[in-house]
């Protein structure tokens, strides 16, 4: 999957090169870095659509504190298109573009702490909405039919949580699963529900929760902890002291910090590898989608070639993401079953 997107992104680039050579006399360039980052960032209003010039979004709360200020609330609309309201405002550039901030005293411009619902908070919130809706749905079903096999929406639930539970948890842990299986189910539907919802290009859909690597942190370090809790004498012994020729461990404890740094290295690589692969999936597809603006002023015949081809790779690339976005669920839960599985063998 990685490769395919790789070469993608490299078609694409090159891709853009040539068109920004050839529609450099336009009389309107397409500005395609700010459309896709636009979009993928996060963002203090869930934007729809626009008619005419007109943007249709939903404002969303925002919640700030500053020692100055104190507590703010209001709606994001009254910062829209760069309006100032009781000093604060949203810096166009520099390290806090994007960001919600203001003028102190000294006329630094300082980011206040920020507890904002943004467009990612919103769809996070939202995904746990249908994920705790959809398991008290099957709780009811299971309450009112305790002789009966489920069939439908119950039916596909109980048989991925069936399939995640014997053949992922289970079988990485051991029999000591149980402890562990809530915490790894929730993990693979939150993530799952937040893949698919991405994909979706219409409101409510669209937030990239996902392809935001502070989620991903906050997913990999759950998975870290549990992980070291969970670790027996001989998981932390093999750690500190691994079963490898002595010159590697003394006078220079080689193996022993290479051992320890993977303590490390394991969950950061889960980490990057969902946020790289949810962002790079978002990121070719919304450029696929740009190509079609890029050649209007190339004249209709290149137009509609370009479009035909723009279309059919947005298809392939959403077909792919939809395999992505669950084959990534999948793994994160797997591996972060194999970390705890590792951690708890007894020697």
């Amino acid at each position: 999957m990685n490769k395919i997107k790789n070469k993608c992104g490299l078609w694409l680039a090159a891709l853009f090169c040539l068109l920004s050579l050839n529609g450099a006399k336009a009389e309107e360039a397409v500005d395609v870095q700010e459309i896709v980052f636009s979009h993928i960032q996060d963002a203090y209003t869930w934007h729809i659509t626009e008619w005419g010039e007109t943007e249709v979004a939903v404002p969303l709360p925002v919640i700030l504190w500053s020692e100055e200020k104190g507590w703010d609330f209001f709606l994001s609309s009254r910062l829209h298109d760069g309006q100032a309201y009781d000093g604060y405002r949203i810096a166009s550039e520099g390290d806090l573009a994007g960001k919600i901030v203001y003028d102190n005293a000294a006329g630094e411009t300082v980011r206040p702490v920020d507890l904002s619902l943004t467009k990612n908070v919103c769809g996070l919130l939202l995904a746990c909405v249908i994920l705790v809706t959809a398991i008290l749905k099957m709780a009811s079903w299971y309450k009112k039919h305790p002789n009966e096999a489920p069939g439908g929406f119950v039916g596909m639930m109980e048989a991925t949580v069936m399939y995640i539970q014997e053949e992922v948890v289970e079988k990485s842990i051991g029999k000591d699963y149980r402890p562990y299986s809530s915490y790894l189910l929730t993990v693979f539907f939150f993530i799952l529900i937040n893949n698919l919802m991405g994909l979706i290009p219409i409101f409510p859909g669209g937030a990239n929760v996902t392809g935001n690597i502070a989620t991903t942190f906050v997913l990999a370090f759950c998975t870290f902890v549990i992980t070291n809790v969970a670790g027996t004498k001989d998981y932390w012994r093999d750690i500190f002291w691994p079963k490898v020729p002595i010159f590697l461990k003394l006078p220079i404890p080689i193996m022993p910090f290479v051992e320890f740094f993977g303590v490390f290295t394991k969950p950061f690589a889960l980490m990057i590898r969902l946020f790289a692969n949810i962002m790079a999936g978002h990121t070719i597809i919304l450029a696929l989608t740009c190509l079609i603006f890029i050649t209007v002023s190339m004249g209709v015949i290149v137009n509609c070639g370009m479009t035909l081809i723009s279309v059919l790779f947005c298809v392939f690339m959403n077909a792919l993401e939809l395999f992505v976005a669950c084959l990534q669920a999948y793994i994160f839960t797997l591996l972060s079953a194999s970390y705890i599985g590792l951690a708890k063998v007894k020697e």
